[in-house]
C-alpha cells in the first residue's frame, strides 16, 4: 500500500509538472503572439503614416505645380495685353501698367510658389500687426454679412 501510494505520488507530482510545464509553455506562447500582433500593428501604422506622408507630399507638389503654371499664365497674359492693347496716350499707360503687373506677379509665382508667398506674408504680418489685424476682421465682416444674405 505504501509503494501504491507513493506511485500515486509520484504519477501525481509529474503529472503536476507536466500541466505547469503545459501552463508555461501555453503563456509564453500567448506571449509571442502577443508581441508578434504588437509589431504588426505598428509595422501597419507605420506603413499607413508613410502612405499618409507620400499623400500630403504629393498633394503639396502638385498646388506648387498649379502654382507655377498659373504664374506662367499670368506673365503670358501680361504679355498678350502688351501686344494688343494701345500703347500711347492714357489707355497705352493704364495697359502698360496692367501688363507690367501681371508679368512680375507671374514671374514672382513662378520663382517663388506657395512657400514664398507664405513667408512673405508672415513677415507682413508681423512688421504691421495691427492693419493686419484689422484687415482680418474686416474680412471677416464682410464674409460674415455676404454669408447671411444668402
Amino acid at each position: 500500500m505504501a509503494t501504491a501510494y507513493q506511485d500515486f505520488s509520484k504519477t501525481a507530482q509529474n503529472a503536476g509538472n507536466k500541466a505547469q510545464d503545459t501552463a508555461n509553455d501555453l503563456g509564453n506562447k500567448a506571449k509571442d503572439a502577443a508581441n508578434d500582433t504588437a509589431n504588426k500593428a505598428k509595422d501597419m501604422a507605420s506603413s499607413v503614416s508613410q502612405k499618409v506622408g507620400d499623400a500630403a507630399s504629393f498633394v503639396g507638389q502638385k498646388a506648387e505645380d498649379a502654382t507655377s503654371a498659373m504664374g506662367a499664365g499670368m506673365k503670358s497674359l501680361g504679355g498678350t495685353i502688351r501686344e494688343n492693347l494701345p500703347r500711347t496716350g492714357m489707355a497705352g499707360t493704364a495697359s502698360s501698367a496692367v501688363a507690367d503687373t501681371l508679368e512680375s506677379g507671374g514671374r514672382y509665382l513662378q520663382e517663388h510658389g506657395l512657400g514664398g508667398i507664405g513667408s512673405d506674408l508672415t513677415t507682413l504680418i508681423r512688421r504691421n500687426p495691427i492693419p493686419a489685424l484689422l484687415i482680418g476682421i474686416g474680412t471677416g465682416f464682410l464674409l460674415a454679412r455676404a454669408t447671411s444674405r444668402s
